[in-house]
């Protein structure tokens, strides 16, 4: 709006006109000496127009940009909030980092149906399920064991395969940040490095029960229910192990190698002391 020559009062230089605006300022011819002011600021408490009309516009002017203050303060106080609390999560997952406590059976092996197939290799992340009953029914399981020395194994059993012939069609470690205790949404994410997806001929070749044992039944091939179960540790440095045989591209080879020996590294494992695999299969 154009206020040059509108006529003014100011508190304490009494009446003048303005003869000078911009978008932040405005500068007033007074009866003794010209001065600037802040706009549209000053039309608040000290400055007023004699044109009503003018008057009423620049009273919408200020409080749509007291609007806009209030809004952004209220984004500062919402972001300062925020990062105080990015802070205590920080600081519970420092703390939970430090005090963790390595669980011999901390790996997570994963049965993905036909569709879930396509977007754990491809998202490169799991979801851990819903809890079926109780007070928290319906939220997502919280997968406790998992931790930064965690792996996720992805295996299939189609309709027309027995539990026997289950596969494993790939394998990752769970994001470098990932904690189970403080995961809320259920998903499990990989590692931006360690992720391996098998062809259909290794998965053919790297059955899932050669390593696995039922704890109350070692000879029983059976996973009955759930989408997924905690297995020990060296079962999954065994897999890698073979995946590395398995492996005839060099860059693939050299990934798996480069997975295996962090994986026995967080999980405290001496890699020469492995011992074979002795799954069901294996006893039967």
């Amino acid at each position: 709006m154009n206020l040059i020559n509108k006529k003014v009062t100011h508190k304490q230089f009494g009446e003048g006109s303005i003869v000078n605006q911009n978008d932040t300022s405005v500068e007033i011819h007074f009866e003794s000496e010209n001065k600037r002011f802040v706009f549209p600021d000053v039309f608040g408490k000290h400055l007023k127009l004699h044109d009503t009309t003018d008057a009423k516009l620049i009273d919408e002017i200020i409080q749509e940009k007291e609007m806009k203050q209030k809004e952004e303060e209220l984004k500062k106080e919402e972001d300062k909030e925020l990062h105080r609390k990015k802070l205590v999560l920080r600081w519970e997952h420092e703390k939970l980092m430090k005090n963790h406590k390595l669980h011999p059976e901390s790996q997570m092996v994963f049965w993905c149906d036909t569709e879930e197939q396509s977007d754990a290799l491809s998202e490169w992340k799991v979801f851990s399920g819903e809890i079926k009953s109780g007070n928290n029914k319906g939220n997502p399981n919280k997968p406790i064991r998992l931790h930064q020395n965690s792996a996720v194994l992805l295996t299939r059993r189609d309709a027309s395969m027995s539990e026997e012939d289950r596969q494993i069609i790939g394998v990752y470690m769970v994001h470098e940040d990932f904690i189970g205790k403080l995961c809320e949404d259920g998903e499990i994410p990989a590692h931006s490095k360690y992720r391996i997806q098998l062809s259909e001929q290794e998965s053919n070749e790297l059955l899932f029960w050669n390593y696995y044992v039922n704890g109350n039944s070692p000879e029983k091939v059976s996973w009955k229910t759930g989408k997924y179960r905690y297995f020990e540790n060296l079962w999954l440095a065994q897999i890698l192990l073979d995946i590395i045989s398995l492996k005839t591209d060099p860059e693939e080879k050299e990934l798996a190698s480069q997975f295996f020996n962090h994986f026995c590294k967080m999980n405290q494992i001496a890699a020469q002391e492995l011992p074979e695999p002795n799954g069901a299969l294996m006893r039967v």
